[in-house]
């Protein structure tokens, strides 16, 4: 007589559930990685979105030369991104940078310029 659980039919069992535990694993891996990479490359483009939206303030108010969506291009370029769209309202000027990783086009937008007055006499 056999004993319970102990017959020949159960030989390898554990080595296909360690195959099964590993694909599964290597799957979920291969999936979250590219999510990963857009997180990374997302959180990025958030600096160099800040960075130009800054300079091109900082050119609007006339403390640096130049033309501010020009400027807000090269600073856009040296961060890893592109300028797709620069809109200057008065001093304020607003961004926006994309990039394309994994296959995903991703995007940011900043807005920088003084800050607001507030009461009618500007102080609060």
């Amino acid at each position: 007589m056999r004993a319970l659980g102990g017959g020949r039919g159960d030989t390898g069992a554990g080595s296909v559930l360690a195959v099964a535990i590993i694909a599964a694993v290597l799957c979920l891996t291969a999936m979250l990685v590219p999510l990963y990479s857009v997180f990374a490359k997302n959180q990025a483009l958030a600096g160099a979105a800040d960075a130009a939206a800054l300079a091109a303030a900082d050119v609007r108010v006339g403390l640096v030369p130049g033309e501010p969506c020009a400027v807000a291009s090269r600073v856009a370029s040296a961060n890893g991104g592109r300028l797709a769209s620069c809109h200057v309202d008065g001093l304020v000027v607003t961004v926006r940078v994309t990039a394309t990783v994994a296959g995903f086009a991703v995007g940011v937008a900043a807005t920088a310029g003084p800050p607001g007055i507030r009461g009618p006499t500007g102080v609060e």
